[in-house]
């Protein structure tokens, strides 16, 4: 199902026909497209509008999604792995059993997303807002994990090792966890994570 808008829709159709490997949506708005399984490695979708669009078992990988907005996006099973993701729109998206190593999360509102099963190692979150999303299953490698989450953040089954701290946010109140604290509390809700301590420069 091709998008709504004819110019996104033409740049499809465009690349389709065309021998360009990689695919250039910058600022295309692809809303009512069903893209799942397309292979856009190496292509760009900075700014792009790709809210609600199925895009299940895709193929991002290296490619370019700053500040792209994927609010509701199916991004089940996708592979976003060296992705870039920085100032994107995550929310309410579903990334589940996604591959997401290596990839990058500046400044990004993942609330109410779903990471259930997915694969972030290796990744480097910074300023990410995951309040209310799921991480069930989940599994960390050596991340950088400067996230915002909240009591109703799940982490059940999230396993792995993370560099913190973490942002918990409890009603109005917050408060920063690391090092033990930090594991604790996500031990407290079923997951088993290991903070790694930080590095420290040599002297």
């Amino acid at each position: 199902m091709l998008p709504a808008d004819p110019e996104a829709t033409g740049q499809l159709q465009e690349w389709l026909a065309s021998e360009e490997y990689n695919l250039n949506g910058m600022e295309r708005d692809f809303r009512g497209a069903d893209l799942s399984g397309g292979d856009f490695a190496g292509s760009w979708f900075t700014q792009a509008v790709l809210a609600g669009v199925r895009l299940a078992g895709a193929s991002f990988y290296r490619a370019d999604l700053q500040s792209a907005d994927l609010t509701g996006a199916d991004l089940t099973g996708a592979d976003f792995v060296r992705a870039n993701l920085d100032g994107a729109v995550l929310r309410s998206a579903r990334l589940d059993g996604a591959d997401m190593v290596k990839a990058s999360l500046h400044g990004v509102d993942a609330s109410g997303a779903g990471f259930k099963g997915t694969r972030i190692m290796g990744a480097s979150l910074f300023d990410v807002d995951m309040r209310e999303a799921d991480l069930t299953d989940a599994v960390l490698f050596q991340n950088t994990f400067k996230v915002t989450v909240d009591d109703s953040t799940v982490v059940r089954g999230l396993t792995g090792t993370v560099f913190g701290p973490i942002t918990v946010f409890s009603g109005a109140s917050s408060r920063e966890l690391a090092g033990v604290e930090l594991e604790s509390w996500i031990s407290a809700r079923g997951g088993q994570v290991r903070v790694i301590p930080p590095r420290r420069p040599p002297k």
